[in-house]
């Protein structure tokens, strides 16, 4: 379980910079310029990869906190729909960004709510209650904070159905294949 949560510290903790110091985080990747992008991708990498360890070996001795009923999986499959649509939104402008501004972190709340309607291990309430709650901070810290621009496609509405419709696609691929063979859980 240490390794999940040193994993959760170090990747959420990476990305939370601009949470909770945005002027340093900001005169950092000025003063470092690419070695900063570095220096970022390589602690969060190294917290991804802590997260996916420590998350499989939790797995192997589970926790029970509570046990969802039977039908809130098909809850969270239809809370999980938009999820690939919005994150292809996110770097895909139209109209979908300009509605909901943060498409990703929309998209990480749902990814994190769907998950903790579902599953009921300690490991579980860790990885995605520590999701949901930093997309929560992050999302209420945007409003106090200047935008970044993100490197992105140019606006268009045609990017809206490209978005969904590759969203979908990947959301039907994950049903159907990749989280039983990626995470171990075959959804069908």
């Amino acid at each position: 379980m240490s390794t999940l949560i040193f994993g959760l510290l170090l990747f959420l903790g990476m990305h939370s910079i601009s949470i909770v110091a945005p002027a340093w985080r900001d005169r950092m990747a000025t003063q470092l310029g690419s070695a900063w992008r570095g220096l970022y991708s390589v602690v969060a990498l190294l917290g991804f990869v802590l997260i996916i360890r420590g998350y499989a070996a939790a797995r192997l001795t589970p926790e029970v906190l509570y046990v969802p009923p039977g039908w809130m999986r098909h809850v969270s499959m239809t809370l999980l729909l938009p999820v690939f649509p919005l994150l292809f939104a996110t770097y895909l402008p139209g109209r979908i960004k300009t509605t909901l501004k943060h498409p990703m972190l929309v998209a990480t709340k749902l990814w994190a709510l769907a998950h903790l309607l579902s599953n009921g291990m300690l490991a579980d309430v860790l990885l995605f209650g520590g999701f949901l709650l930093w997309a929560v901070a992050d999302r209420i810290s945007l409003k106090r904070r200047p935008a970044r621009e993100l490197k992105t496609a140019p606006a268009s509405i045609y990017n809206d159905w490209l978005a969904v419709i590759a969203g979908l696609g990947l959301y039907g691929l994950t049903v159907l294949w990749a989280h039983g063979k990626l995470i171990g859980m075959a959804l069908l």
